[in-house]
């Protein structure tokens, strides 16, 4: 059965950016030997996602960084033609040659198009923590997959900026990569 999962990396103190909405504490993180790194827990869990969601602040991070505006083929080497829904409340600009739709608003009908599009495969929620909150209001978050970094940032973008309790979440996996942990969680329904 296809899952809705939030995969992020996220700082021991539970932040998923920087107070300046960055990841770049992320990438001076040691991912282990090259076979560690091989058999990383992305690699594997992109093979099985048919459609992924991000934020604008993710979106615009991304663009940015990877600077996809004058390399947009890098998208492509990275999500291959896996369409993605853009949440944002102003325009942004679109990287030429992806599947991306710009949205905003409730997640449910964005949601079903989502699965639609995925084909029985998994949907990822990319980020920010406050859109992957919202698919978990709307009881559409299945799991929960933690990438923990041994880092600290004191402030930031906060992995999820809602009280989910352990009556709605399961630890289900733990795994060392490196110096990452990840953790796996079940997300049970609202209340």
């Amino acid at each position: 059965m296809p899952k809705t999962q939030f995969y992020t990396a996220t700082s021991i103190d539970g932040f998923i950016a920087d107070a300046d909405n960055s990841l770049d504490w992320l990438f001076e993180v040691d991912e282990g030997s090259e076979e560690e790194a091989g058999n990383a827990p992305f690699a594997s869990f992109f093979t099985e996602v048919g459609a992924f969601a991000m934020g604008a602040t993710t979106y615009e991070w991304v663009l940015q960084h990877e600077g996809l505006l004058d390399k947009p083929q890098k998208w492509a080497e990275y999500y291959g033609d896996t369409p993605a829904w853009v949440f944002s409340h102003r325009s942004l600009p679109p990287i030429p040659g992806a599947d991306l739709r710009f949205v905003q608003g409730d997640v449910r009908p964005v949601h079903a198009a989502m699965t639609e599009a995925a084909q029985g495969r998994n949907i990822w929620v990319v980020g920010g923590g406050e859109l992957a909150g919202a698919f978990a209001d709307a009881g559409l978050l299945d799991e929960i997959i933690l990438g923990v970094a041994p880092v600290t940032l004191g402030a930031g973008a906060p992995v999820l900026p809602r009280k989910l309790t352990s009556s709605r979440l399961a630890l289900t996996g733990m795994r060392q990569v490196g110096q990452f942990a990840y953790l796996t969680y079940r997300v049970g329904p609202p209340a």
